[in-house]
């Protein structure tokens, strides 16, 4: 059938090369060929690595924090000069509850105090305030001080506390722990249970896929092994780099999505390569130089955008873009070696164990159900294309209302000491209670270059804070003991998650600080843990921009010099930006609108966690493009070998259709299966991953890529001939 679309005037495509075959050799081949004849030694290799990573990670012993910095910020100036002037005041610190359920925490006071001097005692701590009741006296808490960060404490510093606070409770108080002791009593997250569920589905819709045990295992196997490496390896890293809580989680979620479904287009194509009659030393070499190619190429694709999270500025970001892009790494590794070499240890028994009368590999010729399909598309592209685009932009709508911030520990699990210390001081009536005492923020004015009295402004300051809305409570700024700085304490009146709370700092940090000080010569900060959350909110924010664009154009260089096409690479960009959001879109209605908060185990809605926006956007931008890749590589050949775009776009959707949907499927089931995690941020990226793959391998494989290709026509392959010469050539 003619393209769809007649030629264009002026420069024309390439002329399709004159090859009826895949290419055998290259580098790629010669990899794959090696690995075939060594495939002992390789396998041995990699369980080398396998034991040498692992037993690295455990000899490192590395540890994972939360703690957020950002220098420079406005909270971070005023924690440092609040360090300095008063050290008591900045060290680190958490909240210890009690409460009782009949009577007063004062007709207990025996069993308290008895309890406060426990906490005196600890080891690390260095200072236990007084009391803070509420009006009813039913509540009270105290703020214990640390000479050294929460987190570097550890999980085990628990038993610590229940030791300290024991006359308390066997005195008839509840004690629940909270604040900063979040980082001290959330147990470390055990996501076991999640990855064999995951694994469990993998395995299952492989053996669908091929119909053999043996063809359904090996590429599960092979990527396990690249994925426990790469756990390994980003172990071994963080003994030099603070990774975060959520590091090993998302390298292991993005590890075994990528891992499996790498493995699964090579091990496809060589059993389809076994089937039309090669050896197996052929298929293999065969396999590596194509499939293998856009591995290496979709494993590229998604480690640049990972990477490129570092150009935001804010290391906790890069560092868990570098996290997940260890794992990529490594798993495509495995792709690249150690899939060859098992695929020729099996050879033609690769299909022995059969659950199926006869397994099926890639395609059924050329006039199956997809090449009937791409003809259907073909002859009503301009609705095709309005369909997926329209149906996109619906689930995008709910991303326009999305409001980010911090998850905080109103959302942890029902019945857990964070949350129960949680709900006391956001119930509790009287100073220090209310739901903004769970975040207060510390108000720091330097003093130490101003040219009108401290009590002056002290006054000033004062009375601006009385006159702003959202503020629950507020004490006196009062001055340190050098004179330098004046530091009081605001309350909001709403929680640490809620907008108003996040547009009370922005009015405080905005015009209410700087209008009260203006012409004093003083300077204004808002410092604590809420106050530096709200920055790196706002950071992030700012910086999103510079990301997306960033992994935008890196991913239309590297399609277009794969490819040979300007048309190419800027749909697959759009295509995929409007994936993006569309997941990001559902993201917002599952968690801040909370349609889904029941099934994802929250007790209420929450906002977007600052930093996944961005987090998702290099995933499933990186993701998303790995199925564009092999579906286009397979496209690229058949146009090389016939320049007809609609048999290509047929012969594409055939060679891949089932390969492609089965990867989906297994991505699918791999990220859903992490929803279940106790870790909110692990939720959120859980489920937008999963929605992303979902419409990428449906509404973008089925409906925009193939009706956008039979809309151009021969454009898709138009490509400059004087770019052409200076592009360095890349075959698929």
């Amino acid at each position: 059938m003619p393209s769809s679309v007649p030629p264009e005037p002026g420069p024309q495509p390439a002329a399709p090369a004159p090859q009826s075959t895949v290419a055998t050799t290259g580098r790629l081949a010669r990899l794959g060929a090696f690995c075939a004849r060594h495939a002992p030694w390789v396998v041995a290799v990699w369980l080398v690595l396998l034991v040498a990573a692992l037993a690295g990670r455990h000899a490192v012993g590395a540890t994972f924090s939360d703690q957020l910095t950002l220098p420079g910020s406005q909270s971070a100036t005023g924690g440092d000069l609040l360090a300095a002037s008063d050290p008591a005041a900045a060290a680190p610190n958490g909240l210890v509850v009690f409460h009782t359920g009949s009577g007063t925490v004062a007709g207990r006071q025996q069993a308290v105090d008895s309890a406060l001097s426990g906490l005196k005692a600890m080891p690390h701590a260095t200072a236990v305030s007084s009391l803070v009741t509420s009006k009813d006296g039913a509540t009270a808490y105290t703020t214990v001080s640390f000479d050294e960060p929460l987190k570097s404490l550890g999980h085990g510093y628990v038993d610590q506390l229940d030791k300290a606070t024991a006359p308390a409770t066997n005195g008839g108080v509840q004690v629940a722990y909270g604040g900063g002791l979040d980082q001290v009593t959330t147990a470390p997250a055990d996501d076991l249970g999640s990855e064999l569920v995951g694994i469990g589905a993998a395995l299952v819709i492989l053996l669908l896929v091929f119909g053999s045990v043996l063809a359904a295992v090996m590429p599960l196997l092979c990527a396990l092994a690249g994925v426990l490496v790469g756990i390994g390896v980003v172990g071994i890293v963080a003994g030099a780099i603070t990774f975060a809580t959520a590091a090993p989680t998302l390298a292991t979620m993005i590890g075994l999505g990528v891992g499996i479904d790498y493995a699964l287009f090579l091990t496809t194509r060589f059993r389809q390569d076994l089937m039309d009659g090669r050896t197996p030393a052929e298929a293999v070499a065969r396999t590596s130089a194509s499939s293998g190619h856009a591995v290496l190429v979709a494993a590229t694709t998604v480690a640049v955008a990972l990477l490129s999270l570092y150009a935001c500025g804010l290391s906790f970001i890069g560092e868990l873009g570098l996290a997940a892009t260890i794992a990529v790494v490594v798993t495509a590794s495995a792709s690249l070696t150690l899939v060859p070499a098992a695929l020729a240890l099996t050879g033609r028994i690769i299909d022995r164990w059969t659950v199926r009368r006869k397994p099926v590999a890639e395609t059924a010729g050329d006039d199956d159900s997809w090449h009937r399909y791409a003809r259907m598309v073909s002859r009503h592209s301009a609705v095709f294309l309005t369909g997926g685009v329209a149906l996109l932009a619906l689930l995008a709508v709910p991303l326009f209302s999305m409001r980010l911030g911090h998850v905080d520990d109103g959302a942890a699990k029902s019945g857990s000491t964070s949350r129960i210390a949680f709900d006391l001081i956001s119930d509790g009536q009287g100073t220090g209670f209310g739901p903004g005492a769970n975040a207060p923020f510390t108000v720091v004015v330097d003093v130490s270059q101003a040219g009108v009295p401290a009590s002056q402004i002290s006054d000033d300051v004062d009375k601006a804070l009385q006159d702003t809305p959202d503020i629950a409570q507020t004490t006196p700024l009062q001055p340190t003991s050098d004179g330098k700085l004046l530091v009081g304490t605001v309350i909001p009146s709403g929680d640490p998650q809620s907008a108003a709370t996040g547009g009370l700092f922005n009015a405080l940090t905005g015009h209410v600080l700087p209008d009260a000080l203006h012409g004093t010569g003083a300077s204004g900060y808002l410092t604590g843990t809420a106050a530096g959350q709200f920055d790196f909110r706002n950071t992030v924010k700012d910086r999103l921009p510079i990301i997306i664009g960033i992994v935008l154009v890196a991913a239309f260089l590297l399609l277009m010099t794969v490819f040979r096409s300007l048309v190419i690479p800027l749909k697959a960009v759009l295509l995929n930006l409007l994936t993006t959001g569309a997941s990001y879109g559902v993201l917002v209605a599952a968690f801040q609108w909370g349609w889904a908060s029941g099934a994802l185990g929250l007790p209420e809605a929450v906002p977007i966690e600052s930093y996944v926006p961005m987090m998702m956007f290099a995933i499933v931008f990186g993701l998303s493009m790995d199925y564009e890749i092999f579906l286009l590589s397979r496209i690229s050949e058949t146009w090389h070998r016939t320049a007809d775009n609609t048999r290509s776009v047929g012969a594409g959707l055939s060679a891949t259709g089932r390969v492609i949907s089965s990867a989906a499927f297994i991505m699918t089931a791999v990220f859903l299966s992490f929803t279940v995690s106790p870790t909110v941020v692990v939720k959120m990226l859980a489920l937008g991953l999963a929605v992303s793959v979902v419409l990428d391998a449906t509404v973008v494989r089925l409906l925009l890529v193939p009706s956008t290709m039979f809309l151009m026509g021969r454009a898709n392959w138009w490509f400059p001939r004087r770019l052409d010469r200076v592009l360095p050539h890349v075959h698929m």
